[in-house]
């Protein structure tokens, strides 16, 4: 008897020095929208916690010192890479990397933000991840 798959997603977990500033970022660049945050000494902006998703993709930001260090890295697999490269340089986004096509089969774009994060948007040769 096969078992029954128990992982149901991963969700990448970038450090972030403030909750306002990547929420700008990632919101009002990338298209990210923020469903929920988590802010314990409001009125204050950080320590913060925040839940974005895209697309139906999550992605959480922390600003809490024991919520890893910045300079992480989270692959997107997408289905076309150019087109969000269109939308992120409309928006006026720097990109760090423009789409290539890799000796690997991907083609793929890479974005950072100010805390050095990498997020990497990733077409697979197949259009499938791996």
């Amino acid at each position: 008897m096969k078992p029954t798959a128990n992982i149901l997603v991963a969700i990448p977990l970038l450090h972030i020095s403030s909750s306002k500033a990547a929420e700008e970022f990632y919101c009002t660049g990338l298209g990210f929208t923020k469903e929920w945050e988590y802010q314990p000494a409001a009125p204050e902006d950080d320590p913060a916690y925040l839940g974005l998703r895209r697309d139906g993709v999550w992605l959480h930001l922390s600003s809490f010192s024991g919520d890893g260090i910045a300079g992480g890295v989270a692959s997107f697999y997408v289905r076309e890479v150019d087109v969000l490269f269109a939308e992120f340089t409309g928006r006026g986004v720097p990109i760090e990397l423009a789409p290539c096509d890799q000796s690997w089969g991907n083609r793929e774009m890479y974005v950072r933000d100010a805390d050095g994060n990498s997020l990497r948007f990733i077409q697979t040769g197949n259009d499938t991840h791996k």
